[in-house]
């Protein structure tokens, strides 16, 4: 048994798919097939059921990879605490961010990194919450920034700040003139969405939780629309399309022309965010130095926590 066979069906549970999962691991797939065949001959198991168009992990075969992951975290600790005889800081950083933190926050993220940790640049991924907190369990991460709530995965949390939410009207809808709105008052207007997998979708949804039912028929579409990201769902309100709730880092420095950001009448609904990571990941002095870049952000309007 190798690190490399155990490698290779990580990769393989991963991907679901023998021909990605060698490109991943940059090998023709031959050569990862017939190790991964080695392997689940040298342990007398069935690790993988391979269909015609999916291969799919068995019972045995879960517990396995999950194994063979935390035997490849601790190879990887080693090479890691080596490094840091060095340079703690030595090495990029593997970063994951949700799409509705990720305009907002790493542009002066970066910068703030850069000026901080050269040695340490940044591998930024952004994408859904699902899908990084399962590259955090495969490894494919080190860290990423999310909001919560979220499943409880054993990761450590270490929170970064709360951020309230905006209502953004169309500068000719009544509301534009308003020094607060309430929750209750959005229910007579047309709500503009995230679509589906949007973790602040479902922030909204509490907040506004009338318009949840409006989300999945198509009697629904009169009332409520969705959009693929932030910056699409502020060009349809200042298209006159309807309203929408955005975060307060979201919204512009300077006035829209079209848009007004209005704040929500108390208690004002926020979200925390959050930085998570592996408990086995090693590089405790790169996690601290991320955070104190998040810190030195400007982060305009949210409240910071220790």
């Amino acid at each position: 048994m190798t690190l490399t066979e155990l490698r290779y069906i990580v990769a393989v549970a991963r991907e679901r798919h023998f021909g990605r999962a060698a490109e991943a691991c940059f090998v023709s797939q031959p050569t990862l097939s017939v190790a991964v065949k080695k392997l689940e001959d040298e342990l007398d198991v069935k690790i993988f059921e391979r269909g015609a168009s999916e291969v799919t992990v068995t019972p045995l075969g879960e517990e396995i990879v999950r194994q063979a992951q935390a035997v490849l975290d601790q190879a990887a600790a080693i090479k890691e605490i080596a490094k840091r005889g060095k340079d703690p800081l030595a090495g990029p950083l593997r970063l994951g961010v949700i799409y509705t933190v990720a305009p907002y926050l790493l542009p002066d993220l970066v910068k703030q990194t850069i000026e901080r940790v050269p040695q340490m640049p940044l591998m930024l991924q952004e994408n859904f919450t699902v899908k990084l907190l399962e590259m955090l369990r495969t490894g494919e991460l080190d860290a990423a920034i999310m909001a919560e709530p979220f499943p409880d995965t054993g990761l450590a949390l270490a929170p970064l700040y709360d951020e309230p939410f905006m209502v953004a009207v169309p500068r000719s809808h009544p509301l534009a003139q308003r020094e607060r709105i309430a929750s209750e008052e959005l229910k007579r207007e047309t709500m503009l969405l995230l679509g589906t997998g949007h973790c602040f979708r479902d922030h909204v949804l509490e907040v506004c939780p009338e318009f949840a039912r409006f989300s999945s028929d198509a009697e629904g579409i009169r009332k409520s629309f969705e959009g693929s990201s932030l910056e699409t769902i502020k060009h349809m309100v200042a298209s006159g399309m309807g309203v929408t709730v955005v975060p307060q880092l979201s919204v512009p420095k300077e006035p829209h022309p079209h848009v007004a950001y209005i704040p929500f009448a108390e208690p004002t609904p926020t979200r925390r965010v959050v930085l998570a990571w592996r408990r086995t990941f090693t590089r405790y002095e790169a996690i601290a130095a991320l955070r104190n870049a998040i810190y030195a952000c400007e982060l305009p309007g949210v409240r910071r926590l220790s």
